[in-house]
């Protein structure tokens, strides 16, 4: 069914039919729209469903039903007004009906540039509450106390500075602060969600900052928190503490790779200062091996990608020692372990270069010293070795062809 005819039958039954959301954000901001979602009013869901008997529901709390409409499977819910009730996103009493007016139901959305609606009839832009304006002045504006019914939304707002470049107002960050109590209680899988979009971001580290400036980010990435006010020698670090320099490295990295998993390798690469105790300050002597146990600790209440926390561990354990090997053996051992640690070359020599500035001769030609020692097999081990010893033969015959690879630099 083409979108004119869908519009059509419900105009012919006195109901309106719009796209909302993201779509019509997006294509205000001229950048390619994603799914659409249509709403309709002044529909009753039993004339929904005579109109289009081949609908199915998902909904289960307020009907949202899918249809296919040009050719792809697109949710059709119904005008709602929400009173929350309870706590988490679930927390709500939802009114729905013929009489709910499309203002209502974009009033209890987040984001005035997400309470925007496009009707069907005419293609005009419905705007109630400045939504295109906001889009123009690039700010994030909460529309009203709504935002607050659900505490993700304050996460999602930090994520969206950090996707478009915007600012939020100050407002907003009221909102945002308000979150603080229920946030606590919500599925770290919804957390996780907002971190893996912000780190997708061209400048994750506006993510992270605007959680801090709300006061959630102790809720929310204790972590990452613990990083602030960890001072370091400002002859290494004049971006100054651990935090600053944590967000200065995520950012170089993401200039570097699109890859998440690089990109939060950088994230977490000092983990381990955020333990460091106040006398120590500002030297983080074994801040690798402390970095391991809050690694570990953040995977146990959060589960983080199995990915995420193989290529993260390699870097925790490695980025000091990286800039300062030179003998063959132990710069052998960690390009091995680099090419089992899920990280690509390039990504390995991102997060380094964005931590000491350079890479040292051996790491800028990893990619090729790599290859040359993978070309040694087991079955060329002479006669009469078996078992262990073969591995032996392998890894000496390996730091062989890498000095010589070294030599040919």
């Amino acid at each position: 069914m083409k979108e004119e005819e869908f519009a059509r039958r419900l105009e012919e039954c006195g109901a309106e039919a719009y796209i909302v959301g993201g779509w019509v954000r997006d294509s205000l901001r001229g950048t390619k729209p994603k799914d659409k979602d249509y709403m309709i009013c002044k529909c009753s869901e039993e004339t929904f469903v005579s109109l289009f008997p081949g609908a199915a529901k998902v909904g289960k709390s307020f009907p949202v039903y899918l249809l296919e409409i040009d050719g792809e499977k697109c949710e059709v819910a119904f005008a709602r007004r929400e009173r929350k009730d309870g706590t988490g996103y679930r927390g709500f009493q939802v009114e729905y009906g013929p009489e709910v007016t499309l203002e209502e139901d974009l009033y209890r959305r987040d984001s005035t540039m997400n309470s925007m609606a496009l009707r069907l009839s005419d293609r005009a832009i419905v705007d109630p509450y400045g939504g295109r304006d906001d889009i123009a002045a690039g700010r994030i504006r909460a529309v009203s106390h709504h935002f607050r019914d659900d505490p993700v939304r304050a996460l999602r707002a930090a994520r969206q500075a950090a996707e478009l470049d915007f600012a939020i107002t100050e407002e907003t960050y009221d909102h945002m602060a308000a979150c603080g109590r229920e946030l606590a209680g919500e599925p770290q899988e919804r957390l996780l969600e907002e971190m893996k979009k912000a780190l997708a971001a061209k400048m994750p580290s506006v993510f992270f900052r605007a959680l801090q400036k709300a006061g959630l980010l102790a809720i929310a990435f204790p972590e990452i928190f613990a990083l602030i006010g960890k001072t370091q020698p400002e002859a290494f670090h004049p971006e100054g503490d651990a935090f600053e320099h944590t967000m200065l490295i995520v950012d170089k990295v993401a200039a570097e790779t699109a890859s998440l998993t690089a990109r939060f390798a950088g994230l977490a690469h000092d983990l381990g200062k955020g333990r460091t105790p106040a006398d120590m300050l500002p030297h983080h002597y074994g801040h690798e091996i402390k970095g391991l146990e809050v690694l570990d600790h953040w995977n146990r209440h959060m589960t983080l990608p199995r990915e995420w926390m193989k290529a993260a561990s390699f870097v925790i354990r490695e980025h000091m020692r990286a800039p300062r090997l030179s003998k063959p053996g132990k710069i052998a051992a960690l390009l091995l372990g680099l090419s089992r640690s899920g990280l690509a070359v390039e990504e390995f020599q991102a997060v380094i270069r964005a931590d000491h500035g350079r890479l040292p001769d051996y790491l800028e030609d990893a990619g090729r010293l790599i290859e040359a020692m993978g070309k040694v097999a087991g079955q060329e081990a002479p006669e009469g070795l078996s078992g262990a010893a073969i591995g032996e033969w392998v890894r000496s015959r390996q730091v062989k062809v890498l000095q010589a690879a070294l030599r040919g630099q």
